[in-house]
């Protein structure tokens, strides 16, 4: 996953944030001018994310700098990523916010990628997706991490998908009709449900929704979900969401969904970076 998510303007606000008047430190030392090199590396197996950009900040900043492993690579404890070389004031400039953006990134890679393995060794076929939960402003950094994980967004915002909640259904006298209507005004998106229960999944398969979107529901509930679907709706597709994590994703898998949408990744630890900078 090596698509450019970033614009130039991102690397120079970026690089104005941190250091709007110069480097303090370094100029006051007088090193701007001496010769520099730097590397990051990681301090354990880590799915990477940001490396490119981080690149990029290097360069604007005037230094060189080379990639030794590409956004979306798995890359093992003590493994090197990033090499820069340059005068010390463009590698101090660039150095803490290029560690920082491939610190949280990845973070959010690796438990993206964790997960993916997890659900996948046990349902091959299963989608591992993302909910529109990001941080506000970050949106394009987070959705690019858990694409290097392997992931893709559920949704990216409600401009682009239809997802009918129980808070919509609270308006409408009656749900099927609701589904309906959203095949009329979009004939070309697929209509999710949202249920909580056994009861309001059994009450809506009728209407045949193409995805029954399952809230918080047990990997038992699921399994219960999967066989209503097969008997009443086989086109069906049944997403379990709302607290699906590593620690229980292969049991949502086992349980036959098809689709696992999750926000975990969106407050993964972050990777640790190791950064070394001396003379050239």
């Amino acid at each position: 996953m090596t698509y450019r998510w970033w614009t130039q303007a991102t690397v120079d606000a970026l690089l104005a944030e941190d250091a709007p008047y110069g480097d303090l430190t370094t100029e006051s030392l007088g090193l701007a001018g001496r010769d520099a090199r730097l590397s990051m590396a990681v301090r354990g197996d880590t799915t990477l994310c940001g490396v490119e950009l981080a690149r990029e900040l290097f360069l604007t900043a005037g230094a060189r700098a080379d990639l030794l492993a590409a956004s979306g690579a798995r890359v093992p404890q003590g493994d090197t990523f990033l090499l820069a070389e340059g005068a010390a004031g463009p590698i101090f400039r660039a150095w803490k916010v290029a560690q920082t953006l491939v610190e949280y990134l990845s973070g959010i890679a690796t438990l993206t990628a964790d997960i993916v393995a997890a659900a996948q060794a046990v349902s091959p076929e299963v989608a591992v997706v993302t909910t529109r939960k990001t941080l506000p402003g970050a949106k394009a950094q987070m959705i690019a991490a858990i694409r290097a994980g392997g992931a893709f967004p559920h949704r990216l915002g409600l401009s682009e998908t239809l997802l009918l909640f129980p808070e919509h259904a609270a308006f409408l006298a009656d749900p099927a009709e609701g589904i309906a209507r959203l095949r009329r005004q979009a004939p070309e998106k697929k209509v999710v449900v949202e249920v909580k229960t056994l009861e309001e999944a059994e009450a809506v398969l009728p209407a045949r929704p193409d995805v029954l979107q399952c809230e918080k529901m047990t990997p038992d509930d699921i399994r219960q979900v999967v066989a209503l679907t097969a008997e009443h709706s086989p086109g069906t597709k049944v997403a379990a969401a709302g607290g699906v994590n590593l620690s229980n994703a292969a049991a949502y898998a086992a349980a036959g969904a098809h689709v696992l949408v999750t926000s975990a990744p969106y407050w993964a630890k972050p990777a640790d970076v190791k950064v070394v900078i001396g003379p050239a």
